[in-house]
């Protein structure tokens, strides 16, 4: 494993989409275990590929229940609503309140390349949300509440 430096805001790496993940390979391997010790020593709950430079559809997450990795992931479903302050690695040291739903369900593969369904409520859901707005260019702050 290997410590990759967070791409900060200003960067235009982070406006942009990022591929669906097809080989699942040691490559990939790499990349899940980089982002997941980087994440770590960064003390954040969730990273995606695109903050360390790599437009490709990976998040690793952490929100207190071990580590999850998700590759190609979707939001399938949402239900309510709920207001919360967030930051990002991106972005030390902001912070704004943002408009999230309260339940996500999330279709994504793991590192074998296996589909499963996810279910995320509270942190979990936001940080599913977040980190899958990363793979579409879309930062915390472009969903800041009114």
């Amino acid at each position: 494993m290997a410590y990759r430096n967070v791409v900060k805001d200003g960067d235009p790496v982070l406006r942009r989409k990022s591929r669906v993940v097809e080989n699942f390979d040691s490559k990939l391997f790499q990349l899940l275990d980089d982002m997941a010790e980087t994440m770590y020593r960064e003390d954040g709950c969730g990273l995606a590929a695109v903050q360390v430079g790599v437009l490709k559809r990976v998040v690793v997450l952490d929100v207190g229940e071990g580590l999850m990795e998700l590759i190609n992931p979707e939001i399938i479903s949402e239900e309510g609503e709920q207001f919360e302050e967030e930051g990002c690695l991106s972005f030390p040291g902001e912070h704004c309140k943002t408009k999230r739903p309260a339940v996500v369900k999330v279709k994504a593969q793991n590192r074998d390349g296996k589909w499963f369904i996810y279910k995320g409520t509270e942190l979990k859901a936001r940080c599913f949300c977040h980190e899958i707005d990363h793979l579409n260019g879309i930062i915390f702050k472009d969903r800041a509440a009114e």
